[in-house]
């Protein structure tokens, strides 16, 4: 499919062939779910703990006797019915990491795109160059318009990303380590000239 190529102004300047393979897909709700699923928990730090009956300091010794004082039996101030005491079957500290495979990561990929694209959120841009002013790239985002969007280029510069770091509605992403959540979650899909071959061969089906 063809796709209008702009300007960092926001003018159209030509038009850009994207790969019916990766933008033009079947869409696989299912398969998008799992893959955000596993992005959201592989973002889980999972470093949580509450202390148990054996965590807690103290109640070595029996509160009071066994009999005769009326009160019910009690063998440690740190049991869980006790005010201070443990907590009974509390979170540990634990991996959340969900492995998906490679050839699903990929469909996961080309579904994802595919879905942007045909919402019409995919738009490409000329490739370009800023001196890490954030108002620069907000001036760009105002141009094109961007809602909520994320920049995939395959550049490395460290300005660029200087110049998005402050912008909340605006996120960079190497075009070799996109992030598929930031795509999902994205309303406007920007991509530079020189990704767009990369994304192209990278996520395109392989036929036997």
């Amino acid at each position: 499919m063809k796709v209008d190529k702009y300007s960092i102004e926001g003018k159209v300047v030509g038009q850009v062939e994207l790969s019916d393979d990766v933008f033009g897909a079947e869409i696989n709700d299912v398969l998008i779910y799992e893959f955000i699923k596993a992005a959201n928990a592989n973002l889980r730090q999972g470093t949580h703990k509450t202390k148990e009956r054996s965590d807690v300091r103290g109640g070595g010794s029996k509160p009071w006797r066994q009999k005769g004082t009326g009160r019910a039996r009690s063998g440690s101030s740190r049991s869980p019915i006790w005010v201070g005491g443990g907590t009974v079957f509390g979170p540990r500290p634990r991996s959340y990491n969900i492995d998906i495979p490679k050839k699903m990561k990929k469909a996961a990929y080309r579904s994802i795109f595919s879905m942007k694209a045909k919402e019409g959120a995919v738009m490409v841009i000329e490739d370009f160059n800023v001196s890490g002013k954030t108002k620069e790239m907000a001036s760009v985002g105002k141009a094109l318009d961007i809602k909520k969007g994320v920049l995939i280029t395959s550049s490395e510069d460290s300005l660029l990303k200087r110049a998005m770091r402050n912008i909340p509605w605006f996120v960079y992403n190497n075009v070799m380590r996109i992030s598929g959540r930031d795509v999902f979650y994205s309303k406007n899909i920007i991509i530079t000239e020189s990704a767009v071959n990369t994304i192209n061969d990278r996520y395109a089906k392989v036929t036997q």
